[in-house]
């Protein structure tokens, strides 16, 4: 596969997520890609399928979730197979005229190396933050709107394998997008949005919205304006909607006939629109109990 398949085969196990696609479906697409993708590390970076396929290691099938910790194993393997036959042909080309001692000519190969924590993992994905990354947030030099940023880092990291760069890049974006939208940092919507924004990015049910957020699939801008119910998960939006729906089908089940007296007067308005029904609360040999609403004023007894 080139690049363009794969990125389209990337939306496409990204919208099966949203829909809440069945584990058969998922897992056929996961064989797909298994078989097609050639990984490096540019067409990784590229299409971000790895950022996708990773999601899927918490799925609810076993499948599928065992098939896509495969296919992220096998690529990072390959890559660090890659990396490590450059750095070991970049080390023969180097010492072929053998350099004098005095280091002149050992700058080339060390330069090639990435040394600067912004271009590396260094701790576990579910163990990132921007302290344990190394970052620094410090970008704005204003104490709340770097602190915000420091929040987004924090949400957008977790689980992903993207470099602290990349993630700091996404952070200050959607901070300054949040900014130009409800700032400045002393008002409260800023504030209030930048913590709604983080606990979502961090809930572990909805998983796909860091995806989509660092995979560029919702803006910056778009995020900070989405609305609580559109920052849930499509899963988390079902169980509203059935919780609602079960709310409503109880309300129109028919309730049970009162009987409407004119005898029975309310101590309270002295009006005789008074509802009942009667139940046996006592032994069998005695008489049975009303419960008594009256309509006027809404007052409740039983006698």
């Amino acid at each position: 596969m080139d690049a363009k398949e794969i990125e389209a085969k990337a939306k496409a196990l990204t919208k099966a997520a949203t829909q809440n696609e069945s584990g058969s479906t998922i897992l056929g697409m996961l064989k797909d890609i298994q078989q097609g993708v050639k990984a490096t590390e540019d067409l990784l970076r590229q299409t971000r399928i790895g950022i996708i396929v990773n999601k899927f290691k918490q799925h609810k099938s076993p499948e599928v979730a065992r098939l896509s910790s495969e296919i992220v194993s096998k690529w990072r393997n390959e890559v660090n197979k890659q990396k490590q036959g450059g750095a070991s042909a970049a080390s023969r080309g180097s010492s072929s005229p053998r350099p004098a001692q005095n280091g002149t000519g050992a700058s080339t190969p060390a330069a090639a190396t990435p040394s600067d924590k912004a271009s590396k993992l260094s701790v576990p994905p579910d163990k990132r933050t921007w302290k344990a990354d190394g970052v620094d947030t410090a970008v704005t030099g204003n104490r709340v709107r770097d602190s915000c940023m420091g929040l987004m880092y924090d949400g957008l990291c977790l689980g992903s394998v993207e470099s602290p760069k990349t993630v700091l890049a996404k952070a200050s974006a959607v901070e300054n997008a949040a900014y130009k939208f409800l700032g400045p940092e002393t008002k409260e919507q800023y504030r209030t949005k930048m913590r709604s924004l983080f606990q979502n990015l961090k809930n572990k049910s909805n998983p796909n919205l860091r995806i989509r957020v660092l995979a560029g699939e919702i803006s910056p801008d778009d995020f900070v304006r989405m609305s609580s119910d559109e920052l849930r998960s499509a899963e988390q939006r079902e169980a509203d909607a059935k919780i609602k729906k079960e709310n409503m089908d109880k309300a129109m089940v028919g309730q049970p006939e009162r009987s409407v007296s004119t005898s029975l007067q309310c101590g309270k308005c002295g009006q005789r629109k008074v509802t009942y029904t009667e139940a046996q609360t006592r032994s069998a040999d005695e008489p049975m109990t009303l419960f008594c609403t009256c309509l006027n004023c809404g007052k409740s007894w039983r006698q």
